[in-house]
């Protein structure tokens, strides 16, 4: 099924990102749905590269958006005539850099397949985490019946201040009868001594009963703000960094909303309080006495939560970035902020300031920013599908103060560029009902870069901070760097290859990534990494630097073979041929080199002359290899000339034993041999040659080089 396709079958939040996806400028989502076929055909990745290409594309984009018009046209359709002519006049910009387009059409697609990829994650994360779905939902549902509690309570409330009005209109009513009848005798003040009592003793019961509704307030906003945000912001954190976790807002919105109506009522009993209190009141009035305080308590509970609805609900992110909270100067990001206090009155109403560093660290060097773009917005729930109330800023910049690095602050601390860490702060003033609070909102905190090259040590910083720090806050994290536990750590690395590729890393795998990190080890749980040895030692030497090497080539060249469980990948040579000197001769499996840098090969068993096994293994292929010919074709087309000089591919069964055919014969193209696409390339760039007399009895790895055809 086409792309495309897919994505229109999504469920409705997926299709929400998508619709966000294509709110913007760059590809109109008319252009991407009418010409989603050829799009989808095109090697825009090559395009990006090559200039030719690139122009050719672009005038085929500009020929096909003609054709989609002629057919507006005939069908009379004069919106969308205008649409298709106001978007052709839009991509003349890139004539003169048909690659930038090339370039920014890839990275859509790559963004469609991201949203594919988390729609298949929830279903696996659904499927994996059942009981802990379970205890979510059981708390959740606690936490529901609460809501209807307080909302019934407060029904209840209303019911009550009505009785209790009419109380008093009966009590004022008496009075100014008998008071224009200037009859007063015993009798009568013995009957209205009466009725102050009872009208004593409602006011008191509404009073405690206001009372008790704050209690269970209180506690409501207790487990919101302290419990379930903070869990939501801890998700989140995990989420930046390729967590499958859920990070949706509606619920806590709900929740919020709830709360903050329920207070907003409580505001207006005690105003109706005062409101009979002036009219009919009495020496020890408990009114008189209670009400300020309680004013004081609901006003002070409603503030409380108003600060804490404020959010980031979209971290900092570049587009065509390396992840979110990594920024580079004088490049356009976006981030979106939320406030889960939802009032249909306020829309457009709440104004969004966006400022850097107010708080900056004062150290030797740190550098300070100016953000620049629309720096307001208004919260509003145009921008939002589901209807919350959002600012959605797409157009923001940051620009280093000349001033602002260099000099000699307090501390003398120094941190590198990757190890400082920024936050972004958002003000607004929430003003409903003569209630006036003042919000503050906050990012994660962002590492910011000056060029593209630090991209992959400033994300290497993004994804140590997010798993390790507690303190969202925490610029100063790096100054002394805590380490990580190897299930934290191995967690981390598994959530890069499964929001990467849609597949984890299983139990094997991570542990020979430990195994290379801390030796052979019984148990690896109290084995500790640190952040110098993740990503602060020269590179190529860094563990992450080899990590995402390997991520990349698997996101760009392997991802079917990895998803479909063909890669063993992560195995060192003596795992490695413990594993192949049992199987029967032609079993292979596929590892990433432990030595060259986004590197993968495969090693096969042989039987000796004596009879014995003997582990044969190919020089690695890099990127530039894959980027030329598909892995999957190279294990098909690989051959060896043995002593007598006849071809033969050595490659059978894939461990443990599948046949070579049946594992990978999806992937072939339908010509084999001479006729096949890349035998040329193979013949002359990647024909793998070795006598076989010159092998070592050992595992040896074969070179490769040129053949004459």
């Amino acid at each position: 099924m086409a792309q495309w396709e897919k994505l229109r079958q999504l469920p409705t939040v997926y299709r929400q990102q998508l619709d966000e996806l294509y709110d913007r400028d760059a590809l109109p989502m008319d252009v991407r749905h009418y010409l989603s076929a050829w799009i989808e055909k095109q090697e825009w990745q090559r395009a990006a590269r090559d200039h030719n290409l690139a122009v050719v594309l672009f005038q085929n984009l500009l020929g096909n958006l003609d054709i989609q018009h002629s057919r507006f046209v005939q069908e009379e359709s004069f919106l969308m005539q205008h649409n298709i002519r106001r978007y052709k006049q839009n991509f003349q910009r890139y004539l003169d850099e048909p690659c930038v387009l090339a370039s920014t059409i890839l990275w859509f697609l790559e963004k469609e397949k991201e949203i594919l990829q988390s729609a298949d994650l929830a279903e696996q994360v659904q499927f994996l985490h059942v009981e802990q779905e379970a205890m979510e939902t059981s708390s959740q549902q606690d936490l529901e019946r609460k809501m209807a509690g307080l909302r019934n309570e407060v029904q209840c409330m209303e019911h009550t201040m009505l009785c209790l009005e009419e109380q008093q209109d009966e009590f004022d009513f008496k009075y100014q009868t008998y008071k224009m009848e200037a009859v007063v005798d015993e009798a009568v003040k013995k009957v209205f001594q009466i009725l102050i009592n009872k009208l004593n003793e409602c006011r008191k019961s509404t009073l405690s009963d206001l009372n008790k509704l704050l209690d269970k307030t209180e506690d409501l906003i207790d487990t919101l703000v302290k419990t379930e945000l903070v869990e939501w912001q801890r998700r989140q954190q995990k989420a930046c960094i390729g967590a499958p976790d859920n990070v949706c807002l509606d619920q806590l919105e709900n929740w919020f909303s709830c709360v903050a109506v329920c207070l907003f009522q409580v505001r207006e009993f005690l105003a109706k309080l005062e409101e009979l209190v002036e009219k009919v009141s009495y020496d020890n009035d408990p009114v008189k006495a209670q009400r300020p305080a309680l004013q004081r308590r609901t006003d002070t509970l409603l503030q409380d939560l108003l600060k804490s609805s404020f959010v980031v609900e979209t971290q900092p992110s570049m587009p065509q970035g390396k992840g979110p909270l990594v920024l580079r100067t004088n490049v356009q990001f976006s981030v979106k902020t939320r406030l889960l206090v939802k009032f249909p009155e306020l829309n457009h109403s709440m104004k969004v300031d966006v400022s850097m560093d107010r708080e900056a660290p004062q150290i030797k060097g740190y550098r300070r920013f100016n953000v620049l773009g629309s720096k307001t917005k208004a919260l509003n729930m145009a921008e939002s599908q589901n209807g919350g109330m959002v600012a959605d800023f797409r157009h923001l910049t940051l620009k280093e103060q000349k001033s602002g690095g260099g000099g000699k602050g307090v501390s003398d601390i120094s941190l590198s560029v990757m190890e400082e860490l920024h936050i972004i702060y958002f003000d607004t003033v929430f003003e409903l009902k003569g209630l006036s609070v003042k919000l503050q909102a906050s990012s994660l905190p962002v590492v910011i870069i000056s060029n593209s090259s630090q991209q992959q040590s400033a994300w290497a910083s993004v994804l140590w901070f997010n798993m390790v720090s507690q303190d969202p806050k925490d610029v100063m994290f790096f100054a002394n760097c805590p380490a990580a536990t190897w299930p934290q750590f191995g967690e981390m690395l598994s959530w890069q290859f499964l929001s990467a590729t849609k597949r984890g890393l299983n139990e094997a795998q991570l542990e020979m990534i430990a195994h290379r990190l801390f030796g052979k080890k019984q148990s690896y749980d109290t084995c500790k990494v640190a952040w110098s040895k993740f990503s602060k030692e020269k590179s190529p030497d860094t563990f992450f630097v080899w990590f995402d090497g390997i991520l990349v080539m698997v996101k760009t060249h392997l991802e079917d073979l990895w998803r479909d469980g063909h890669i063993m990948g992560f195995v060192n040579k003596v795992k490695e041929k413990s594993l192949l000197k049992k199987k029967q001769r032609g079993t292979f499996l596929l590892r990433f080199s432990g030595s060259v840098i986004g590197g993968i090969t495969f090693s096969w068993v042989e039987t000796s002359i004596t009879g014995e096994p003997e582990i044969k293994t190919v020089q690695p292929f890099t990127k530039d290899d894959l980027s030329q010919i598909p892995f999957h074709e190279i294990i098909r087309n690989f051959q060896i000339l043995e002593a007598e000089n006849i071809p033969e591919n050595p490659l059978l069964y894939l461990y443990p034993n599948i046949p070579k055919d049946e594992a990978f014969g999806k992937y072939y193209t339908e010509k084999s041999g001479d006729a096949s696409p890349y035998f040329k390339y193979i013949k002359t760039k990647l024909m793998f040659v070795s006598k076989e007399t010159k092998w070592d009895s050992s595992a040896s790895e074969l070179a490769f080089g040129d053949v004459s055809p």
